[in-house]
């Protein structure tokens, strides 16, 4: 004799749990993938450009007002940088912050590789807005105007590595920051289907730990560049610092047709 079916559900009774979601399902789907995809462009760009042009601190204070001057000439430049900086960047902070928090890590049950570097993403990420934020106000907002003073860019920086302890958290914060990009590179390439396969994958694994590794060094480089003993003490603008007439003087010699020498500006 066959066992009767147990029971249905009363329709009204509450479900417990949350049902599965299922891939081209739901608003989260959507808001993970935007958040992938705006990690990438435009964050990860303004990334790679940010990283680019601090790295002209090795050429010196000059050359590093001049990119710093270069770049704030860009036409619309407020505009890009809040609709591709400003808008971009706090979207994807504050939906990375609630998945870190929704989430739940397990490399003490579950000590994978997969477990800590998931683990690794979303503390990396907690350590990179933290930065982020202390470094927009301090550079961007507080202080002398960088984009009306661009020569005093690097005397603003090497002031505030001059402390210690924020000389610790730059490193630091570097670190973190370039490790978040490039795994997220991998992940991004994986979830959107881009490296399908382990062999794929373990491909762009090596790519991107190479990558990371690369970036890591020019952000630590520039930050030596800063603190490091060729640049000491740098002028508090260095633009004006200059004597007028320096980078292109007169000639020394008799000019044609005159009856006088001209004289040189540094006499």
């Amino acid at each position: 004799m066959a066992a009767a079916a147990p029971p249905a559900p009363p329709a009204t009774s509450p479900l417990r749990g949350v049902q599965p979601l299922r891939a081209g399902q739901g608003h989260s789907f959507l808001w993970r993938k935007l958040h992938s995809l705006s990690g990438i462009v435009p964050i990860g760009a303004f990334l790679l450009e940010h990283i680019l042009s601090n790295f002209e601190a090795l050429n010196g204070p000059l050359a590093y007002a001049q990119q710093v001057k270069f770049l704030n000439s860009l036409p619309l430049v407020r505009v890009l940088e809040w609709a591709f900086i400003f808008i971009p960047l706090a979207f994807h902070a504050l939906y990375g912050v609630f998945i870190a928090f929704r989430g739940r890590a397990s490399v003490n049950v579950y000590p994978w590789a997969g477990n800590w570097m998931y683990l690794m993403q979303r503390v990396t990420g907690l350590i990179a807005l933290a930065y982020i934020v202390q470094h927009v106000w301090r550079q961007r907002f507080s202080g002398v105007s960088l984009p009306e003073h661009p020569g005093a860019a690097f005397a603003k920086v090497q002031h505030e590595l001059a402390n210690p302890w924020m000389l610790a958290i730059y490193i630091i914060a570097m670190i973190a920051t370039c490790f978040h990009f490039s795994y997220g590179i991998w992940l991004f390439a994986a979830k959107w289907g881009i490296t399908p396969g382990d062999r794929a994958r373990r491909r762009s694994g090596y790519v991107c730990t190479a990558l990371g590794i690369v970036l890591t060094v020019m952000g630590l480089a520039s930050i030596y560049a800063f603190v490091g003993p060729k640049y000491k003490n740098a002028p508090a603008d260095v633009m004006s610092a200059q004597p007028p007439g320096v980078t292109e003087p007169a000639p020394e010699y008799p000019v044609p047709g005159s009856t006088n020498p001209s004289p040189s500006p540094l006499q």
